[in-house]
């Protein structure tokens, strides 16, 4: 069987007014039948075989839709965290520039501003669009599918509605026969279409759903590949870019980090600020 049969859409109905009454007869006689097998009136048909394969290809929609929101919130995470970055930016050169516009801080604070300004450039020119393509587009097609299936999916339950109905009804006729004899012919061939029906409905979709599941590791191994590459790219340009900010620091700068020690300093700093008086010093 091809796995085409499960991605194209079901057929869709007529729109004329004899239809549209048949579909409403059809839907009123399938609640029927539900509520009749609720209360043990008619035999509810259990395959245990489609039911194993529906319970998989529920929890990997589950898993798309939650892929494609988590990408979607990731894409819009690194955008916003370089933007803010740059804010940041801004914000440090504005205090080195404002004590001395010559000092090794005011010239570290304007290469750090350098530096993210051309990450949020880079992220916004070389990796948005490819992002999009790469990962969120396999995505949103995939994710398309869904609805198509579930229209399968619910085309197959009806048609069981149907079967069991049907089933139903000739056993009646068989466990207490009529006077009438075409009616249990009409019931039997009833009986036989429906099941024709469903059965062919049921083993189409029981033979691809497995296909379509085996097909997800093949079709999003290109996008996760290219989300690696993509982030490794970043995080290597971030390094090359704020490594090159460290050289305005003083030597005792870049030691006393390495040893602990700028804790100490801040706190150093801190405690002068709590002894001014406008800091609530007495």
């Amino acid at each position: 069987m091809q796995l085409q049969y499960l991605l194209e859409p079901a057929a869709s109905s007529s729109k004329n007014e004899l239809d549209r009454f048949t579909s409403f007869k059809k839907s009123l006689n399938r609640a029927g039948t539900t509520v009749l097998q609720k209360t043990g009136q008619i035999e509810r048909t259990v395959d245990r075989e489609f039911a194993d394969e529906e319970s998989k290809y529920r929890a990997f929609e589950k898993e798309c839709q939650a892929l494609q929101k988590d990408s979607k919130s990731y894409g819009d995470a690194m955008k916003a965290m370089t933007a803010a970055q740059s804010r940041l930016a801004e914000t440090i050169e504005s205090f080195y520039g404002a004590a001395d516009r010559t000092s090794d801080g005011a010239m570290a604070g304007h290469a750090f501003k350098s530096a993210v300004q051309d990450l949020d450039a880079s992220i916004q020119r070389e990796l948005d669009a490819p992002y999009r393509t790469t990962v969120m587009e396999p995505l949103g097609k995939m994710n398309a599918y869904f609805p198509i299936v579930n229209e399968h999916i619910s085309k197959r339950n009806k048609k069981l509605l149907d079967y069991d109905a049907a089933r139903s009804k000739l056993r009646k006729v068989i466990e207490k026969p009529s006077d009438d004899p075409t009616k249990l012919p009409k019931a039997q061939q009833e009986h036989d279409d429906a099941k024709e029906v469903f059965e062919l409905l049921n083993d189409q979709l029981i033979a691809e759903l497995p296909q379509l599941l085996d097909l997800r590791v093949p079709y999003f191994d290109p996008s996760f590949e290219a989300m690696i590459r993509m982030q490794c790219k970043f995080a290597e340009e971030g390094y090359e870019k704020l490594s090159a900010v460290q050289r305005y620091f003083t030597d005792n700068v870049r030691d006393d980090y390495a040893a602990g020690q700028l804790d100490a300093q801040v706190e150093g700093v801190l405690q002068e600020m709590k002894e001014l008086s406008i800091c609530g010093a007495n």
